[in-house]
C-alpha cells in the first residue's frame, strides 16, 4: 500500500518542506527586509509569486500574533513588536554575545571607536552588537541590520575562512557596488581575502560606508568561523599609528573572547 501524499508539503533534498510555514517565513523575511518601508498586499503576494488570497490570508493570522502590524487603514503592512521579542530573545541567551559584548565595551573605553559584533548568514552578515563611539554617533543603531558579507571588514573576514564551494555559497551570483569604493570584481576579492588571510585582519576600505574605514579579525571558537568583531573609524581622524593600535586591540579582545568561550565550553561539558 503506498502512503497518500501529505498535503502542502514538498521534498527538496529529501526534507519535507510545509508549503505554509515557508511562505509565512518568506513573507517575514520580506517585511524585515523592506525595514521602515510598509508594503500593501498586492506588492506582497507578486514579490513573493503567492497568490493574493492565500497572501492576504497568512498576513491576516500575523497580525493578529503580533508577527505583523498595519497602518490605521489596514492597508499597509511592517515587521511587528513580536519579531523584536523573538529576536530580543536570541541575543540575551547567546552566551558568544554576552563574550563579545563585555570586550566591545572594554574597546569602547579604550578608544573611543564604534566597535561591531557581527555574524554570517548566508551571503550577508548580520550586526548583533554595536558599541558606538562618542565621537561619532549614527542616526540608528546596527543591531539586527544585514549588509553583503563582501563589502564589510566583518563580512570578510569570515570569508577569508573559506574557500572552495564553502565561499562560493556565501556570495551572492553579482557583487553589487554599495559605493564607489566597494569590490565587485571576484578575483579582486579573492586576492583582498587572500590578504585577510595573511595578515590576520580584514579591511573596508570605504566599500560599505563612504568615508569611513573598518577593520575586522574572525572569532575561531567555532570551525569554521561564524563571527568577527569590528571596528568603524571615519578616515578624516584615521593614521597608521592609529590603524595599528586598532588592530593589536581587535587582535588582543579576539584571543582573550576565544580564550572565554572556551572556558565556558569546557564548564558546560564538566557540567554534564
Amino acid at each position: 500500500m503506498v502512503a497518500p501524499a501529505d498535503e502542502g508539503v514538498e521534498r527538496t533534498g529529501g526534507v519535507r518542506d510545509v508549503k505554509s510555514a515557508a511562505r509565512t517565513l518568506e513573507l517575514l523575511e520580506l517585511l524585515a527586509a523592506r525595514r521602515n518601508r510598509p508594503a500593501r498586499l498586492r506588492e506582497l503576494s507578486e514579490a513573493l509569486g503567492m497568490p493574493r488570497s492565500s497572501c492576504y490570508a497568512v498576513l491576516r493570522t500575523l497580525t493578529k500574533y503580533g508577527w505583523v502590524r498595519t497602518d490605521p487603514s489596514g492597508t499597509l503592512y511592517g515587521i511587528g513588536i513580536r519579531a523584536l521579542l523573538a529576536g530580543t530573545t536570541y541575543l540575551d541567551t547567546d552566551p558568544y554575545v554576552r563574550l563579545a559584548k563585555a570586550a566591545l565595551d572594554r574597546l569602547g573605553e579604550q578608544l573611543d571607536e564604534t566597535f561591531h559584533l557581527g555574524r554570517l548568514s548566508g551571503t550577508d552578515v548580520v550586526y548583533l552588537v554595536t558599541r558606538e563611539s562618542g565621537q561619532y554617533l549614527r542616526a540608528h543603531s546596527r543591531v539586527g541590520r544585514r549588509l553583503p558579507a563582501y563589502s564589510t571588514a566583518l563580512g570578510k573576514a569570515l570569508l577569508a575562512e573559506l574557500d572552495g564551494a564553502d565561499l562560493h555559497e556565501h556570495l551572492p551570483a553579482e557583487l553589487l557596488p554599495l559605493t564607489g569604493h566597494t569590490i565587485t570584481d571576484r578575483a579582486t576579492l579573492a586576492a583582498d581575502l587572500a590578504a585577510a588571510r595573511a595578515t590576520g585582519h580584514s579591511v573596508d576600505r570605504e566599500e560599505n560606508t563612504a568615508g569611513v574605514q573598518c577593520f575586522a579579525v574572525p572569532l575561531r571558537y567555532a570551525d569554521p568561523a561564524g563571527d568577527a568583531i569590528s571596528c568603524s573609524v571615519p578616515l578624516a581622524r584615521l593614521t597608521p599609528a592609529r590603524e595599528n593600535d586598532i588592530v593589536t586591540a581587535l587582535l588582543r579582545a579576539r584571543d582573550a573572547i576565544e580564550q572565554e568561550a572556551m572556558s565556558v565550553e569546557l564548564g558546560a561539558l564538566g557540567e554534564n
